[in-house]
């Protein structure tokens, strides 16, 4: 195998560091409806080495400035333990025909409120992106999903519920570095 790509086989997109403007104001907290379907995975590594994925969708993702992500997991899941104990994870998402990819240095987020319902908030300061398609093919989708029509307006109820806790998490926590300290 050699690590010679070819130009037709070349991607475009690019690295950065802080958000696109596109996706900041995609991850602004606002217009839930028009984003429902919207799917992100964030993966983690546990201490034994294992790598888990947690699926999340546009109401339980806030970005409060151009250099993060919060975000919000069940305290007892897998991931939340494992950023509990390393403080790294990658967020990977299709958007506008494009693949992301984001690693991120976590930080936990003060926020009684989602404690009390089981949660726990991060906040994810940006080490790393990288944006990658290609000229020969367009994404349509990474995973998406639709909600039961029963259960809609829960959910976006709870979405919104959730994005408060982490807007106001995110404030409370304005003493946190602004990006990451590893170059």
């Amino acid at each position: 195998m050699t690590d010679h790509v070819e130009n037709r086989h070349a991607t475009d997109g690019g690295n950065f560091r802080t958000w696109p403007p596109e996706l900041l104001a995609w991850f602004d907290g606002t217009s839930l409806v028009q984003k429902t379907g919207f799917t992100a995975s964030i993966i983690t590594l546990d201490v034994s080495g294992r790598i888990g994925t947690s699926l999340v969708g546009a109401g339980e993702l806030y970005a409060p400035d151009p250099h993060s992500l919060c975000f919000a997991l069940w305290g007892q899941s897998r991931a939340a333990r494992a950023l509990g104990a390393n403080g790294r994870a990658t967020v990977t998402f299709v958007f506008d025909g494009t693949f992301y990819q984001v690693h991120l240095e976590i930080h936990a987020l003060p926020s009684r409120e989602a404690e009390d319902a089981g949660l726990i908030c991060f906040r994810g300061l940006i080490t790393s992106g990288e944006a990658q398609r290609v000229h020969y093919a367009h994404l349509t989708s990474g995973i998406t999903f639709t909600l039961d029509d029963r259960m809609q307006s829960d959910v976006l109820s709870r979405w919104q519920t959730q994005l408060d806790w982490l807007k106001t998490s995110a404030l409370v926590a304005e003493d946190l570095p602004k990006s990451s300290s590893k170059s």
